[in-house]
């Protein structure tokens, strides 16, 4: 997989995966204009994301309905804490199901995990 990542312009900069345009920005405060979130932000929702999609991979394979379910990321120094919130009518013996699905997230088994990284610099023609 390859990634694209330019600089549009300002603080800004965008990753180019597949045919979509990832963009991120960095707050007023860090020199930027606030237009989309800033890298790390990006980073924490990939997280609450993945977990999603495997709550909802889950609940899909049983036709258990996803209305009224979503998931609180919190961040804090030294973890990460994800509460899925169900409804009140939500089958109680399926709650320590979907923390198992969530824990498949494979951004949380990259971090817990993580790759080795390589940076280099390449010096390109000017076009």
């Amino acid at each position: 997989m390859e990634i694209l990542i330019d600089f549009p312009g300002g603080a800004r900069v965008n990753a180019h995966v597949r045919d979509h345009i990832v963009q991120t920005d960095q707050p007023t405060s860090g020199g930027g204009d606030d237009s989309a979130p800033s890298p790390f932000e990006l980073f924490l929702a990939s997280l609450g994301t993945c977990a999603g999609i495997y709550v909802l991979g889950f609940c899909r394979q049983r036709n258990l309905p996803t209305e009224g379910i979503r998931i609180v990321q919190r961040v804090h120094a030294e973890k990460i804490e994800l509460e899925i919130q169900v409804p009140p009518s939500f089958p109680k013996q399926y709650h320590k199901a979907l923390i198992r699905s969530a824990e498949l997230c494979k951004v949380k088994k990259t971090l817990e995990n993580p790759p080795q990284f390589e940076i280099a610099v390449q010096e390109t023609k000017v076009e």
